[in-house]
């Protein structure tokens, strides 16, 4: 009888993580805007600004050009189906819309901007605004509109 009770909860929790993927696969979620920092009374040392993601993948050794107005940034994998299809997707938008690049990035020979970027899974797009700093991310395979959507944020 407990045999049935494990196989139970494993069957619901294995539909519970199967739904909130389904549910959140391909979404572009926006990075947390940038509070304004206080004014001060005395001035201080200018803060350096963090590099961006577009330096990160320069320094990483990719030899690919941003685009004008956005860069469609796609991490995949050799053996990764989804992959394909997000190559696709984003390819076919990056055609469509004036001065916006797709550039993709083998994960597997580039560990260090991976960690980096903090990218978990492929396939994983991050949407570059014209300064390459990122806008969007989504993991997962991203449909059109998606991308479209999370494109708007960038342009």
């Amino acid at each position: 009888m407990t045999g049935l009770w494990i196989l139970l909860a494993a069957v619901a929790l294995a539909a519970v993580v199967g739904l909130v993927r389904a549910r959140t696969d391909g979404r572009f979620g926006g990075r947390p805007a940038a509070q304004p920092e206080p004014a001060r009374a005395t001035p201080q040392e200018p803060t350096p600004q963090e590099p961006s993601a577009w330096d990160a993948v320069v320094a990483s050794g990719v030899a690919e050009a941003p685009g004008e107005r956005a860069t469609l940034l796609q991490f995949s994998s050799a053996f990764c189906a989804p992959c394909r299809a997000t190559r696709r997707v984003l390819g076919e938008v990056a055609e469509v819309v004036p001065g916006v690049a797709h550039v993709e990035v083998d994960a597997e020979h580039h560990l260090d901007l991976v960690r980096r970027l903090k990218v978990v899974r492929t396939p994983t797009t991050l949407v570059l605004d014209a300064a390459g700093r990122e806008v969007a991310r989504a993991a997962g395979a991203p449909t059109k509109q998606q991308v479209l959507a999370g494109l708007e944020r960038a342009v």
